[in-house]
């Protein structure tokens, strides 16, 4: 997902712009490639600091301490983390920022405090988790666009990037409201290890209203911006209605009466998918405006 998604706005929407990009398509690859590296290392740690936790919650899925040793899994972290961060001060270096490689230094430790500490206090985490997967939005724009900006192209640029804004702030509601479901879904492993998460701290029939409830966010945020950018669009405008604003309906008709574990990751899934939906409404958008 994270992969597609850095694919879809960089030759779906970016590289159709009349503009020269600040990495050449190769370099693009590499960005991903760093990207998805210091994910799968967070994913890594994140399952050596939950060994505990995954065997009450998801037995079967369970892979350090039984597909791969816990010193293994560390190596791979390591190993995984050093190659992201590597192509990342690779990159910064040929745009002529080194600086911007203290970011991906920045998000990889940001992942090992997230396992080790900041997923037990109390919606902490859930941030931290929703503003990684919407940075890595930005970062497109970071590295392509920043390095190219003059005084003549200023506007132009800015007004792109400002569209990256919007779907990296559409990414970060839904992913906010997808690790909420998950924590009520993962409620009883995370409360046999001590964790602080919202259904634990308030209670799970809590915490499915306070889910329906933050939902109206996305929904109405979604509907002004098709009514205020959009409109004019008339197929990105069904294609949203149909695979963005549907879902999400059913979404929230679904999260009201939720109770079982089974029902909670359904709607966990289903998040993903309206996230995936709307990230390829860029791609929509593209189209539409070719046939105008």
């Amino acid at each position: 997902m994270l992969a597609f998604m850095q694919l879809v706005f960089f030759y779906g929407f970016l590289a159709l712009q009349n503009i020269s990009l600040g990495l050449k398509d190769w370099q693009f690859i590499l960005l991903v490639l760093s990207t998805v590296l210091i994910a799968a290392a967070g994913y890594v740690i994140n399952n050596i600091f939950d060994q505990e936790t995954d065997n009450f919650n998801k037995p079967k899925n369970v892979i350090v301490g039984k597909s791969i040793s816990e010193t293994n899994a560390y190596y791979s972290y390591v190993a995984l983390n050093v190659a992201g961060v590597a192509i990342g001060f690779y990159l910064s270096n040929v745009i002529g920022k080194p600086g911007f490689a203290s970011l991906f230094i920045l998000i990889a430790a940001t992942l090992y405090f997230y396992a080790s500490s900041l997923k037990q206090m109390l919606l902490i985490g859930n941030i931290i988790v929703a503003l990684l997967l919407s940075f890595s939005v930005l970062i497109i724009g970071v590295f392509n666009l920043y390095p190219i900006v003059n005084i003549e192209n200023q506007s132009v640029l800015a007004n792109l990037f400002s569209i990256l804004i919007d779907y990296s702030v559409f990414a970060f509601m839904i992913n906010f409201i997808r690790e909420i479901v998950k924590d009520i879904e993962d409620i009883s492993g995370d409360y046999n290890q001590g964790m602080n998460t919202l259904p634990i701290f308030i209670g799970k029939q809590k915490t499915t209203k306070i889910v329906f409830v933050l939902s109206f966010i996305p929904l109405f945020s979604i509907l002004y911006y098709i009514k205020t950018y959009l409109f004019p669009l008339v197929y990105v405008c069904l294609y949203m209605l149909v695979f963005v604003v549907a879902p999400l309906l059913f979404f929230m008709v679904k999260i009201w009466t939720a109770e079982s574990q089974k029902q909670f990751h359904n709607l966990s899934t289903l998040l993903k998918w309206i996230l995936f939906f709307g990230i390829l409404s860029i791609l929509i958008i593209s189209w539409n405006r070719k046939l105008l």
